[in-house]
């Protein structure tokens, strides 16, 4: 099997393009519009973290779950900082959901039902905790 790695882009690199692509695509939707070219750069971020998210949501389920080397992997790509010093995959969820300024969740008590009417990429994720917890 023929190596393709070796032609893809660095990590910052990969990222650094995905980003300033999509800004430009944002500007180019209002026009060029001055003064929103921060406001473009920081939700084209936000939305290549979500798509790192939900690549390894996807992945995840697909290989039987959540593992706390994955986890790790994913809070330090999106910036969570000393990453190595969780134990517990909730504690890594909620700061990787902190990064994104979404609210945490993963409510200990079957009262508390999930909150958010959007759509939320941990949904199925916290039911199993819970379902677990109260087990």
């Amino acid at each position: 099997m023929k190596d393709r790695s070796s032609k893809r882009p660095l990590d910052y690199t990969f990222q650094h393009q995905w980003v300033s692509e999509t800004a430009y695509y944002k500007a180019l939707n209002r026009n060029f519009e001055s003064g929103l070219e921060l406001d473009d750069w920081l939700f084209a971020e936000h939305d290549f973290y979500n798509m790192l998210i939900t690549r390894y949501l996807i992945i995840s389920t697909e290989d039987g779950g959540m593992g706390i080397k994955g986890l790790r992997r994913l809070a330090k790509s999106i910036g969570v900082k000393n990453t190595e010093t969780f134990n517990q995959k909730e504690d890594l969820i909620h700061a990787i959901q902190s990064i994104m300024h979404h609210e945490n969740c993963f409510n200990t008590h079957l009262s508390n039902a999930c909150n958010l009417n959007e759509p939320c990429l941990w949904r199925a994720e916290c039911k199993k905790m819970i379902a677990h917890w109260h087990c």
